[in-house]
């Protein structure tokens, strides 16, 4: 899998990253991946428990003890926090209550038109569909999405962001999601579906991207 994201300044900051993006992990797992102990990696995460970002459960896999995993807690999935949500939400309501429902289908296609004129101008040098998914995968992480992606063994790409820095404004109106939909089809010329929503209580949002036939 290729993935963009920032370095984490931290052995703290790089397990709930870890977290985040790859959703609840056993502290061996963990070990195999930052090169730490199992111990070490336990240590840290009771740190983190204490401090309330995660939390341990138990899960059976097969015969035998159950296995022990670790997870963000609400409190740890709000150290990525949404983009001025609060803000966000009450300019919304305002404009609403103001100006009613044309007005915030008038932002968001006025939204959607300068993101997709950005993306196509960053976009306009790759070669092909793999090539796009891995630069729009670059822009959306610098807006927050933590994106990454995975060319599956069909030919087909998952586009995945693990975080939504507009999640407060995408749940108090969700043409926010359905425009970054058409956007994503549009740039990347291809065929796109959702198959994970973070609005619908996945970890993540996911999008299964095929080439368009001609």
């Amino acid at each position: 899998m290729e993935y963009s994201k920032e370095s984490a300044s931290s052995t703290a900051e790089r397990l709930l990253h870890l977290l985040k993006t790859r959703g609840p992990q056993q502290a061996s797992d963990v070990g195999d991946k930052l090169s730490m102990t199992a111990e070490a990696v336990r240590q840290q995460f009771t740190k983190l428990a204490a401090a309330g970002l995660v939390e341990a459960y138990s899960q059976v896999k097969g015969v035998g003890r159950p296995s022990q995993f670790w997870k963000l807690t609400p409190k740890g999935h709000q150290r990525f926090p949404d983009t001025h949500s609060e803000l966000t939400v009450q300019l919304l309501d305002t404009v609403r209550q103001a100006f009613g429902e044309q007005a915030i289908d008038r932002l968001i296609d006025m939204r959607e038109q300068k993101s997709r004129e950005w993306y196509l101008q960053e976009l306009r040098d790759a070669p092909d569909l793999p090539a796009r998914v891995a630069r729009l995968a670059q822009l959306r992480s610098s807006e927050g999405y933590m994106a990454e992606y995975e060319i599956l063994e069909d030919g087909s790409i998952l586009f995945i962001e693990n975080h939504c820095p507009i999640c407060a404004a995408a749940t108090a109106c969700q043409g926010f999601c359905r425009a970054e939909l058409a956007i994503f089809e549009q740039v990347l010329q291809a065929q796109v579906e959702r198959v994970e929503h973070i609005l619908q209580q996945a970890r993540r949002c996911a999008y299964k991207i095929t080439p368009v036939l001609n």
